[in-house]
């Protein structure tokens, strides 16, 4: 009996052994002829990207990122802040992503922080090759439809 547990105890060990020795060919390219590195900037902005492709999305970040990010926009030579909201841990096989959305409103956010999740994993393990661990996501707010068009009108006509 002691043999029995003992040869479920070898089976047990070689299955996770050969599940993980498949996993690091498929993740790293690690070949004789050099070695790639990922930067975590690139993996933040793919997840950026990514996470804003799903219809439902207004924007990224919270209030404070997004209005340092309005002001960056304006500055000649700083580009556009593609990295806001996204905050990212990259090791050398995997990575781990974190994101503030905000979200439009009437959209289920359920569902949407679903398809969001699947969009980044697909494409940051799709572009990069790192397997992605986890996507945390968190809704700092919801953009509610503009009425300001409608709003400015009726105040100046009851002003005149």
């Amino acid at each position: 009996m002691a043999q029995a547990s003992t040869t479920d105890k070898t089976t047990s060990d070689t299955v996770p052994a050969a599940r993980s020795a498949g996993v690091p060919a498929r993740l790293a390219d690690e070949q004789s002829q050099g070695k790639t590195t990922i930067a975590s900037g690139v993996v933040q902005k793919i997840a950026g990207m990514a996470a804003r492709e799903v219809s439902g999305v207004h924007a990224m970040g919270g209030g404070v990122s997004r209005a340092f990010g309005a002001i960056r926009e304006r500055i000649p030579g700083a580009g556009t802040v593609s990295t806001s909201g996204v905050s990212v841990e990259v090791g050398e096989k995997q990575a781990a992503i974190d994101l503030d959305v905000v979200v439009e409103y009437g959209a289920g956010i359920v569902d949407l922080a679903r398809a969001v999740r699947r969009n980044v994993i697909t494409a940051v393990e799709r572009m990069t090759g790192l397997e992605v661990i986890e996507v945390n996501i968190a809704v700092n707010d919801i953009h509610l439809p503009d009425d300001n068009g409608d709003g400015d009108e009726a105040a100046q006509s009851r002003v005149e």
